[in-house]
């Protein structure tokens, strides 16, 4: 759609690997750099980042998240993505014989993630394709892997 603005989200390992790998870092920082007008946070993104940030914490919050804060660009699971949750676990489970007591966490947030995505027609940009495409089996989003090329 020629005019009209692409909204992006960056999953919770584009961030982890671009902290853990200069090449990726780069590539990262290049697609942010276009992707700007765009980009978006998810509030399960921030969540699981700042769980994992330990002592740096305080540079997350200012460095990574804030920005997007400040600019009112978070995307937050709604009723019905939390609906949608149940949804995709109970249609695995039949599905794939999927053990919903045995779910990773990540998997679960995954899910909200998606169909988060999906109400704000957001791309996904994820390294989780595996993932992605089974949540997608249940309900249609867009998702990439990294990082896409811009027009």
């Amino acid at each position: 759609m020629p005019g009209k603005l692409r909204k992006y989200v960056l999953d919770t390992n584009s961030f982890i690997d671009a902290a853990r790998n200069a090449e990726f870092r780069a590539a990262f920082d290049a697609f942010c750099a276009q992707a700007a007008p765009g980009l978006h946070l998810s509030s399960v993104v921030a969540a699981e980042l700042r769980a994992g940030a330990g002592r740096s914490r305080v540079a997350l919050e200012r460095d990574v998240l804030e920005p997007y804060v400040r600019r009112q660009r978070l995307l937050t699971p709604s009723a019905q993505s939390w609906e949608m949750l149940g949804t995709t676990l109970a249609t695995l489970a039949s599905r794939e014989g999927l053990v919903v007591a045995e779910i990773r966490r990540s998997f679960i947030f995954d899910v909200l993630v998606a169909h988060s995505c999906r109400e704000a027609g957001a791309i996904l940009i994820t390294a989780n394709a595996r993932d992605m495409a089974r949540i997608a089996k249940v309900f249609a989003f867009d998702f990439v892997a990294p990082f896409p090329k811009l027009l």
